[in-house]
């Protein structure tokens, strides 16, 4: 064998260890890069999952509070209620399951929850299979902060609108349109006119429009409003959309699933197998 071909032989083998080394070194570098990609993504979605369910924890915008004596739409339970302030909906006789849903017209969460079964939910009311109670809740009203004035505190003024529209007797008509006409833009929230032109697109008009009109200015169930949000922020409740079936949790992929909820409140499901799924 010449010096040579040896040396060309052993160069090429050199050349074979260092290509397949550093093919080692970026192999490494990808699954290192892939891994910190799926810890930030699930980060990420962890962080998301929380801001959904919310926090009342305190901050600059001032604390609602309870007030015994606060004006009260039609249909909504009183102080004195074991779901006092919330809105009682539907047609079902005082023995049948109570539903209690809390939730935030400003909550993206909600209005996704809304849209997959919400009207499955108002239907569980109307045949009379469930008491559902509307929980109001308006911690989400932090979010306006630093917006324009005409939006600030839209959880609490969409509900005080939303007991507008109860006396029209447009409960679940207001309550479908301010979702699906929810800002893509958390924190945008809404003006008044907006949610006179609500109401109109839910049905009220004439005089009625003009009462509602009336009443959404004179800040009429601003109280109302307040105490229900009030009352969420010493419920102990980390956030909404929060279901609650006879005092027992509902998980919300449940509570987002016609045929799981009516499943649970059948008992064909248990709530703890509903929680694991």
């Amino acid at each position: 064998m010449s010096e040579s071909g040896k040396n060309r032989r052993d160069r090429a083998a050199a050349a074979r260890n260092a290509a397949q080394s550093q093919e080692r070194r970026r192999e490494r570098m990808v699954r290192l890069i892939g891994a910190v990609t799926v810890v930030v993504v699930v980060v990420g979605i962890i962080a998301v999952a929380l801001l959904a369910r919310g926090s009342s924890e305190s901050t600059s915008v001032s604390q609602p509070t309870v007030n015994p004596d606060a004006a009260l739409p039609a249909g909504v339970l009183g102080a004195d209620s074991e779901h006092a302030f919330g809105v009682l909906y539907g047609s079902a006789s005082a023995d049948a399951p109570v539903l209690e849903v809390w939730e935030d017209f400003q909550c993206p969460a909600c209005a996704s929850v809304e849209e997959l079964n919400g009207a499955g939910i108002a239907a569980l009311a109307e045949e009379g299979t469930v008491q559902l109670i509307w929980r109001p809740a308006t911690f989400l009203d932090r979010v306006n902060e630093g917006r324009d004035a005409s939006v600030a505190n839209s959880s609490t003024r969409a509900t005080a609108a939303w007991g507008c529209a109860m006396d029209a007797g447009k409960t679940r008509e207001f309550h479908d349109a301010i979702y699906a006409n929810q800002p893509a833009e958390e924190g945008d929230g809404w003006v008044d006119d907006q949610f006179i032109a609500l109401a109109e697109s839910s049905g009220i008009t004439g005089a009625d429009l003009e009462t509602f009109a009336s009443c959404v200015a004179d800040g009429t169930y601003l109280d109302w409003a307040s105490s229900s949000g009030a009352t969420f922020t010493t419920s102990g409740i980390g956030g909404t959309p929060f279901g609650v079936l006879d005092g027992v949790e509902v998980p919300t992929q449940t509570l987002a699933d016609d045929a799981a909820l009516r499943a649970l409140i059948s008992g064909e499901a248990p709530v703890d197998e509903a929680d694991a799924s």
